[in-house]
């Protein structure tokens, strides 16, 4: 029985997957504070013309540069694995496996999108870049890059998770990046914040205001996103096709796929390669699993809304809680956003994808269940999926049913392990955002004409 299967760097994939080719309906435009569609043109100011022409792209295929390639090949493949002792220790008759995506040197899947992004940039001449981050998984990523090649990084940080997670900062530091607790001083979009919550814990929405704030008001800096963006979810279905070629070598496909969804480069990375099977009539299921303190999806509005707090970025049409949502500080920061991949949200609008809520104390309890039967200390927002997975695991176990279940372990939990004393010390807590919260964040989503 196979534990790992692994592909050879000479199978590397040498193109990303665009599922935007497959969707039966083309995706909703970005628009303007007018209403209108925004122009191409209108994104240069923050981001290189490449990842321009990617966001709007609908090839089925666009190729991975040589020199991406070359800097991913650090940890790419990654193994796929078959988690036999939690099979064991679940007592289903199905079969589990995930891809490990811990295992890249910033220790999960972000890197995929941000060795690509600061490659394009750097091609563009531009030698700073400015981000934000909630767990510090996409901060770390970003650091990285940028040290591959010759660019300076700002990293915008959720304050309550550059709290919870201060060696995730320094990992950033180590990697020559400069990082700060978001909301700030430093930025319009911080100070207005702080100036009615002098206490804010920061949220998603509120880092990406100060560093798009701060793209667009310098030359020599583009900003760079980790999640949402078509171009990113295109970079990380790296993932989901060397799955696909690993599931050959073993002869075996999954009826479900799982992966945690904040913003949606996770879902879409393992996800979206079997969407292009799904869409020739192949049966597989695809399931997004989101925190109960922040359903984007199972309880949001599906409308056109900024992605970021202070109105800076196009509207998208996505399912979202609201630009001005704050959600807790539960301790999988990934997760923490208000809205949701448009690509993402389309496919859920129209029932081609699933997508469950977990509240936090199951995903934890599933995190440790991992990590005694097979030995990986998963991160937080990888528990999710992992909760996931268990409670279909344990439907099969009561039916009978010896269904292939696959997931994304998009993360270690090696620098959350103070959310894991808490858990363990009985100190956390179940949250599930109240409805009529989330009616009054959504009470204030833009007006736009015509609409």
């Amino acid at each position: 029985m196979y534990t790992k299967i692994l592909l050879p760097e000479s199978e590397m994939p040498t193109h990303w997957y665009n599922v935007v080719a497959d969707m039966p309906i083309a995706p909703a435009p970005y628009l303007g504070p007018d209403g209108n569609p925004v122009p191409p043109e209108a994104m240069l100011a923050i981001f290189p013309e490449a990842l321009v022409m990617q966001e709007m792209s609908r090839e089925r295929w666009i190729e991975i540069p040589e020199p991406v390639r070359d800097v991913l090949r650090l940890w790419r493949p990654s193994p796929l694995y078959r988690a036999h002792r939690l099979e064991q220790a679940l007592k289903t008759p199905a079969r589990i496996y995930y891809k490990n995506e811990s295992v890249s040197p910033a220790g999960s899947h972000k890197p995929n999108t941000a060795v690509a992004q600061a490659w394009y940039n750097s091609q563009a001449g531009i030698k700073r870049l400015a981000t934000e981050t909630g767990a510090g998984q996409w901060g770390c990523a970003l650091a990285l890059a940028g040290q591959m090649f010759g660019i300076e990084v700002r990293v915008y940080m959720v304050k309550v998770s550059y709290e919870q997670k201060p060696y995730r900062r320094s990992m950033m530091e180590t990697w020559g990046a400069e990082v700060f607790a978001s909301p700030t001083n430093m930025t319009e979009s911080g100070r207005r914040v702080l100036a009615v919550h002098p206490d804010s814990p920061g949220s998603l929405g509120i880092a990406i205001s100060e560093a798009v704030e701060e793209a667009a008001s310098r030359a020599d800096t583009n900003y760079a996103l980790g999640s949402v963006l078509n171009h990113v979810l295109l970079h990380q279905t790296i993932i989901g096709e060397e799955a696909k070629k690993q599931f050959e070598l073993i002869g075996d496909y999954p009826d479900m796929v799982f992966a945690p969804c904040g913003g949606g480069s996770n879902f879409g990375g393992i996800a979206f390669p079997f969407f292009a099977d799904k869409a020739v009539g192949k049966e597989v299921q695809l399931v997004a699993v989101e925190p109960t303190s922040c359903p984007t999806l199972t309880k949001g509005a599906y409308a056109y809304d900024w992605g970021d707090s202070a109105g800076l970025t196009p509207l998208m049409k996505m399912y979202t809680l609201g630009h001005d949502f704050m959600p807790p500080g539960i301790h999988a920061g990934g997760l923490r956003y208000h809205g949701d991949s448009a690509l993402v949200s389309q496919l859920y609008r129209e029932r081609l994808i699933d997508a469950v809520a977990v509240p936090q104390l199951e995903t934890f309890e599933a995190g440790v269940l991992f990590a005694r039967t097979e030995g990986i200390v998963p991160a937080p927002e990888s528990c999710h999926a992992i909760a996931a997975v268990i409670r279909e695991a344990r439907r099969c176990q009561v039916d009978g049913e010896p269904k292939t279940l696959l997931f994304n372990l998009s993360g270690h939990g090696h620098f959350d392990m103070s959310s894991f004393d808490r858990f363990l010390a009985g100190e956390l807590e179940d949250y599930d955002y109240p409805q009529e919260a989330i009616e009054e964040s959504l009470r204030h989503l833009p007006k736009i004409a015509g609409l």
